[in-house]
């Protein structure tokens, strides 16, 4: 699933191409693809409206319009937006799910392979966005915030940290990544890290973001940037799929094991294992 910095590089290479366009014409073509509204009020809503702007709010894209609306996009696991010629095959291609025609003869496609990806055309971004945490970028996420979001709970810190409503758009590959710079077991429970622990945690998880973010993101199988060849971030993972490989530290193997059903990746002398920590089971 494409994570913060492979949504961060979307916008950023579809923003020069669509901002100051108008959609001329829109449709659907999986129902289950529009989230809100239904299909009638979503094309009859977009039809005319200029996109002023384009950004992100966690994993989600936004397309600010010349109107109430906002057009929001979350890509799930196979999502991508590409922008082609309006008579390109990909217009009607076996996977596409949603166009735009534009002004200046092109067409915004949605493909989405495996059809997890969601649309909404929405008045109060609060009713899509509503739940999520802090941007970690943003200024003002600093260690003292994201030690009020985790000190007080329970539960291993890889799971907060994929948890949306916690902080915005971190998935799997950032967080162990994060993680590992931390020097902290991803089954280290939230409320038994240290005020220096979480400092590193932060400055883990910015550094991390933001090296992603220099490199396009993490191209593994589906996702890859709209005006690019690949998130180019897969050279420099240090744990995440890196099973049985030697750590870049200390050279002890890398292992994985599963984190609220997901797969974590972790070096076991660099990140040592808690004394107390939930079930876990290697894989």
């Amino acid at each position: 699933m494409p994570e913060l910095p492979e949504v961060e590089t979307v916008v950023a290479q579809l923003r020069p191409h669509l901002v100051g366009r108008r959609i001329l014409a829109a449709d659907v073509l999986w129902p289950r693809t529009l989230a809100a509204p239904d299909r009638t009020s979503f094309v009859e809503r977009l039809l005319g409206r200029q996109i002023t702007g384009l950004s992100r709010r966690g994993k989600y894209l936004l397309f600010e319009l010349d109107s109430d609306d906002a057009l929001i996009v979350h890509l799930r696991m196979t999502g991508r937006l590409e922008i082609v010629q309006d008579d390109s095959p990909l217009r009607a291609g076996p996977h596409t799910r949603a166009w735009f025609d534009l002004s200046g003869s092109e067409c915004l496609v949605f493909i989405d392979a495996r059809k997890f990806g969601r649309i909404w055309l929405a008045r109060d971004l609060g009713e899509v966005l509503g739940a999520l945490g802090p941007e970690p970028l943003d200024w003002e996420f600093d260690a003292a915030r994201l030690a009020g979001r985790i000190r007080r709970r329970r539960v291993a810190v890889k799971a907060l940290l994929l948890d949306q409503a916690v902080v915005a758009g971190i998935g799997n590959i950032y967080a162990d990544e994060a993680l590992f710079l931390a020097g902290i077991h991803p089954l280290r429970l939230g409320a038994s890290l240290s005020d220096d622990e979480v400092e590193r945690l932060h400055d883990a998880i910015r550094q991390v973001l933001t090296e992603a973010i220099g490199q396009q993101g993490t191209t593994l199988r589906d996702y890859r940037p709209p005006y690019s060849p690949e998130g180019a971030y897969r050279n420099s993972l240090r744990v995440y799929q890196q099973t049985n490989q030697p750590c870049q530290r200390c050279g002890t193997l890398i292992k994985r094991i599963r984190v609220t059903q997901r797969s974590s990746h972790f070096c076991p002398r660099c990140q040592p294992h808690p004394d107390s920590s939930p079930d876990s089971s290697t894989a």
